[in-house]
């Protein structure tokens, strides 16, 4: 069963792999020693007989294909209807043919199964919300994702991204040095706009450990720097972890749920260490999941939550703003037409829907909610890995026309979107639809609200 020289079927795990493997640009060898990598087909039923259980079984032997979840999935719609994208369709030919069939498929079938499970579903789990039966296929997928990863059938940069967590500790190659150096050199920069301003590392016993998304270490730093401003106004007491600051999980979208399981317990580990009050995530809908949703039952943690109470910032902003710690001066209010990013993770995935709409009240003189909002809003398009995969770009985008479409419907040029992968995906609407998406501006609320929020008088502040 052979592997070849950057396809192999074991993780990712140290620095001399990781590198060999980003030197196959865009994983072109890759994906052409992936056609000759033979499925263990032993492995693949006892793996599936040891981890296929109950509910996932009978969701695939009660579905009536009665096309319900048709509609509700965006990919469906975005490929003019196309039978095959039906998400009961994707997942009875994929996952529920390995069970038929005991494990007997062959590599086309696993690569093709493989283009399903990461380039034909986001697991954004909206067609459960339509599901007569309450099955909820993007769950399947995720499991799916799991099974071809272990053996060797995953996108070149999703392989990547579980190994940066393996090696790194981070989806990208950001370690804790790294981390606290930056931390370090942001105070430097706007100490002298705000000063007393600091970004606490280790601090012990704090109100709120806050846990970021490596991108904002790595590219976005100004990110860091918008948080601990808005801590500062609020007069928060809170810290940062040495080690657990690493609140994404690019293992999860690959199914590398040993990575997945890591990431989590480091976090939880840094709360043991720190005995904050309360851990706030930074605008990520996956990191949410992951650590939240996900991440308790990867650790261990029989109650399934956390160890203390974690908040997506959605959920800071809005007691921040209802409390008093933040207060939003009138006049600097959006007044143009705003709508909102629903980010599929926090708000399907853990109802939230109710923090964001709350803050747009205090920030937004023209709100316009999107057909369909809140729960049953659509995927933007990018989530699931999608954004990230040179593969299924193509794909990718077309995903994002339906997003695109409901944001021009509600005659809004502005969205906020709390989340990475739902900025990316505006981002790169604009791009990909230029016509259509000319005039669209987007931001996470960070910014936003910096721009509005009222100075107290005791907080220093040397604007030039």
């Amino acid at each position: 069963m052979p592997e070849g020289n950057f396809c192999k079927r074991a993780p990712i795990t140290t620095e001399e792999a990781l590198k060999h493997l980003l030197t196959d640009k865009g994983g072109a060898q890759y994906y052409k020693e992936m056609e000759s990598l033979e499925v263990d087909q032993a492995q693949l039923w006892e793996d599936l007989q040891k981890t296929c259980k109950s509910r996932t079984r009978t969701w695939l032997d009660i579905c009536a294909h009665c096309g319900m979840c048709a509609d509700s999935c965006f990919l469906y719609t975005a490929n003019n209807k196309d039978p095959k994208q039906i998400p009961s369709y994707k997942l009875q030919h994929t996952l529920g043919e390995m069970i038929r069939r005991k494990g007997k498929v062959d590599t086309a079938f696993m690569m093709h199964a493989m283009d399903v499970a990461w380039s034909q579903c986001t697991c954004c789990n909206r067609c459960a919300v339509y599901c007569p039966h309450g099955i909820d296929t993007g769950v399947m997928n995720s499991y799916m994702r799991g099974i071809l990863y272990k053996h060797g059938y995953t996108p070149w940069e999703m392989k990547i991204g579980s190994g940066m967590h393996r090696v790194y500790h981070a989806q990208m190659d950001v370690t804790e040095d790294d981390f606290v150096d930056t931390c370090e050199w942001r105070i430097e920069e706007i100490e002298e706009i705000w000063p007393g301003i600091e970004i606490p590392v280790e601090k012990e016993n704090a109100d709120i450990m806050y846990v970021i998304n490596a991108r904002e270490a790595k590219h976005y730093p100004e990110d860091i720097d918008d948080a601990a401003i808005l801590f500062h106004i609020a007069g928060e007491n809170w810290t940062v972890p040495r080690e657990g600051w690493e609140n994404t999980s690019l293992a999860m979208f690959a199914g590398d749920w040993e990575a997945c399981a890591d990431n989590v317990k480091r976090i939880y580990a840094a709360v043991e260490r720190l005995k904050p009050k309360a851990v706030v995530g930074t605008e990520c809908g996956h990191a949410h999941r992951a650590t939240v949703v996900e991440g308790p039952y990867w650790a261990g943690r029989e109650d399934g939550t956390p160890p203390v109470r974690f908040m997506h910032y959605v959920e800071w902003v809005a007691e921040a703003l209802r409390s008093g710690k933040l207060k939003i001066d009138p006049a600097k209010k959006l007044k143009q037409k705003v709508t909102l990013q629903d980010a599929c993770n926090y708000v399907r995935g853990n109802g939230l829907s109710k923090y964001t709409r709350e803050i747009m009240t205090y920030i937004a003189d023209d709100f316009i909610e999107m057909t369909t909002p809140g729960d049953h809003n659509y995927c933007c398009g990018g989530g699931g890995g999608f954004n990230g995969i040179g593969k299924y770009r193509a794909q990718r985008n077309i995903a994002l026309k339906p997003k695109l479409d409901q944001i021009n419907a509600t005659g809004a040029d502005f969205v906020v979107a709390p989340c990475h992968n739902c900025w990316d995906a505006i981002r790169d609407m604009k791009e990909v639809y230029e016509k259509d998406a000319h005039s669209l501006e987007w931001s996470f609320l960070k910014p936003l609200l910096i721009k509005m929020v009222i100075i107290p008088d005791h907080i220093e502040h040397n604007p030039d």
